[in-house]
């Protein structure tokens, strides 16, 4: 009899694990997978999914007013918060009920418990007492919302994790944060006819973006309504006798609302697993340090998603659980390759980029060509709607391959992912001069930017 119980066991069935689990089985490998919450992990359960939804439903508040300008008559619109959050639901356990006829599908064997690690090669279920002996382990435990740096009554607040489940709408949201989770979600409630303000520490949003994106977008949420205290803390927040939240803030007047979202940041889910026991090198976050394999410094534990601290994003998670099952268990080696990874910010306006900024591009010494375009896409000419959309292209100088694309405006994260593909072939600014417009697109301004400034 093998010394194994299983070849592979996971900790966490989010999108990287259940990702990882299922291309092992498919190798021939017998794999078991713990979750201690519900099947699909964050991005489904509450995280990028939901939020997608609500995203959708809070721009239908601009569609029903720009209709008017196209001939449209409609009544003034309400909005119900429980349908909305009865239909979001709904769906997010539909999703999780494939993930789980995946895994089923695919013949791995589900646990759902915690699982804690008690060596290389040794697990033990939490609830049922079981050990598992396995000759690899795969952590895919994500992360989950921090508040960074602890805020006294904290607790009063919630973080992205409840948002989804509010009993009702509030009239008035404080959001702290200066980060995607906190600008989409301030972005949204305000459509929904929340008052919010949002309050962040630093002198501008989105830190790591791109300079004229962060400026833009910072003042297109403004345009929507949202008020912003931007170089602010808070120093505590308190309950007032009638339920309202009132946050104390380091300079400027309190702020009061209903609801406190705390969207200061996310780490990794290490605590409590056991890992330092078994030999496992943590980062200064609590990340697991791995190699461009996902090992980890224990030979037979690797790790993959969020709980690295890489590139926190759903689709790299899957890349690299999958990028791991070939290599281990199919005779196909590979690994992820971080650099060029496509993201959106699905505020409104959205925001879609690949490539270097034209700070890092800078920094990394490139004698840089830069193309911008701001422009008013033409649904806004008859709606109406002060709408801008802008543009932004980093090109070598010397090489004239394409660094950087950096958009702000509708759909600009459906156009990143096709940019995406150009970029990673190595396009240059010549390849993109040559593609045909597609006319009339607000996309089609990629093609025909001719002007360029010097980075």
């Amino acid at each position: 009899m093998s010394e194994f119980d299983v070849d592979l066991f996971v900790i966490g069935a989010g999108s990287g694990g259940t990702r990882a689990a299922r291309i092992a089985s498919g190798h021939g490998a017998k794999v078991m997978i713990a979750e201690e919450d519900r099947i699909g992990g964050t991005c489904v359960i509450r995280g990028c999914v939901p939020k997608k939804l609500f995203v959708y439903a809070s721009r239908f508040a601009d569609d029903f007013e720009d209709a008017a300008g196209f001939g449209w008559n409609i009544p003034k619109p309400s909005f119900d918060w429980p349908t909305l959050r009865g239909a979001v639901a709904g769906e997010v356990t539909r999703l999780s009920g494939l993930y789980r006829k995946g895994l089923e599908g695919a013949k791995v064997a589900i646990r759902e418990e915690r699982a804690v690690v008690e060596g290389p090669h040794s697990l033990r279920l939490v609830k049922s007492g079981e050990t598992i002996r396995a000759r690899h382990i795969l952590v895919a435990t994500g992360g989950y919302p921090a508040f960074d740096p602890p805020i006294p009554g904290g607790e009063l607040g919630i973080s992205s994790n409840e948002i989804f489940h509010l009993p009702s709408l509030p009239k008035r949201m404080l959001v702290v944060g200066g980060g995607y989770i906190a600008l989409e979600f301030a972005s949204v409630f305000a459509r929904l006819g929340v008052a919010v303000t949002l309050l962040h520490r630093g002198d501008n949003i989105l830190r790591g973006f791109d300079e004229d994106i962060r400026t833009r977008l910072r003042d297109a949420l403004e345009h929507a309504g949202i008020t912003l205290r931007l170089g602010c803390t808070i120093d505590r927040i308190e309950l007032l006798p009638d339920g309202v939240r009132r946050a104390h803030c380091a300079k400027g007047s309190p702020i009061d609302a209903e609801v406190v979202l705390v969207a200061t940041g996310r780490r990794p889910n290490t605590v409590g697993l056991g890992l330092e026991t078994a030999g496992v090198k943590l980062g200064p976050v609590g990340e697991i340090m791995v190699d461009e394999n996902s090992a980890s410094s224990v030979p037979s534990i690797h790790a993959v998603g969020d709980v690295t601290n890489r590139v926190n994003l759903t689709p790299v998670a899957i890349r690299e659980g999958h990028a791991f099952a070939d290599t281990t268990f199919g005779g196909k080696p590979w690994h992820m390759e971080h650099n060029l990874v496509a993201s959106a910010v699905f505020t409104t306006p959205e925001i879609g980029t690949v490539g270097l900024t034209e700070n890092q591009a800078f920094a990394a010494g490139y004698e840089l060509r830069v193309f911008e375009s701001a422009f008013r896409p033409m649904k806004a000419t008859i709606s109406g709607r002060q709408e801008r959309i802008y543009m932004k292209l980093m090109v070598d100088a010397k090489t004239d391959r394409m660094l950087g694309v950096h958009i702000l405006g509708h759909d600009a994260g459906e156009i990143i992912q096709a940019v995406a593909i150009a970029v990673t072939m190595g396009a240059t600014k010549a390849d993109f001069d040559r593609t045909i417009a597609l006319h009339p697109s607000a996309a089609e301004e990629l093609v025909t930017m001719r002007t360029a400034r010097a980075g």
